[in-house]
């Protein structure tokens, strides 16, 4: 009997936040000549998704440039009530999955400049099919990425609000741990380096 393979999972990348922290929007912020938001893409991609759908806000214009060139795998959709918080964004980034019949998503943050496709794979070889609901922890630490299974898209959607994004869904339906904390830091960078 042959053994099926598990099914795709897309990449969805909230990039949309103003980065008031950090005095501009991550997805902007430039690390050794490339924007976070290509680097978070490159990730998602290298690590093994099949595709990533990357959710917009703030400076959308200049974000989609950085976009330019990253192959037909990768589509933006715009969350306009970005301003309200990473739940709305999250919210806007499900319902685009759930309208092309996405099976698993893994949600990664554009903020996480130290997480590398070694964290993706990791947490991709977790089943990721439509019952999936898994973690990224650093040091016992739970982070991101979070992989959801498509079951759940609609639970999550619900409670997400405000910066609290799906906490209060992972909060009522614990995911499994998928320690990552040899691999990377995990931690979200929220102001510029001091010079």
């Amino acid at each position: 009997m042959p053994i099926s393979a598990a099914p795709p999972v897309t990449g969805l990348l909230l990039a949309a936040g103003a980065g008031r922290r950090m005095g501009m929007p991550k997805a902007l912020v430039v690390t050794d000549g490339v924007p976070w938001v290509r680097r978070a893409v490159d990730v998602l991609l290298a690590g093994g998704c099949a595709e990533v759908v990357v959710v917009l806000g703030a400076a959308e214009r200049e974000a989609r440039e950085a976009l330019v060139g990253v192959g037909p795998a990768v589509d933006a959709v715009v969350c306009t009530t970005w301003a309200q918080g990473m739940g709305e964004s999250l919210r806007t980034g499900l319902t685009a999955l759930r309208e092309r019949s996405a099976r698993a998503a893994l949600v990664h943050l554009v903020d996480l400049p130290d997480v590398g496709p070694a964290v993706v794979r990791r947490m991709l070889a977790v089943a990721g099919g439509p019952d999936a609901l898994a973690r990224a922890a650093y040091g016992g630490v739970p982070g991101h990425p979070v992989l959801l299974g498509g079951d759940h898209f609609a639970g999550v959607a619900e409670l997400a609000t405000g910066d609290a994004g799906a906490r209060e869904y992972l909060r009522r339906h614990p995911p499994a741990v998928v320690e990552c904390g040899d691999l990377a830091g995990g931690q979200d960078v929220d102001a510029p380096p001091r010079s």
